[in-house]
């Protein structure tokens, strides 16, 4: 996304999202958490 030219903010912000949607269906699917 830096590449894009798009500012840091932006960048986190969709990583941001990206880990709550992961937590969301984790929580969804009673899992627990684990690194690969």
């Amino acid at each position: 996304m830096k590449t894009a030219g798009k500012p840091p903010k932006v960048a986190l912000v969709a990583i941001m999202r990206k880990l709550i949607t992961a937590l969301n269906a984790m929580i969804r699917n009673k899992q627990k958490w684990a690194l690969a």
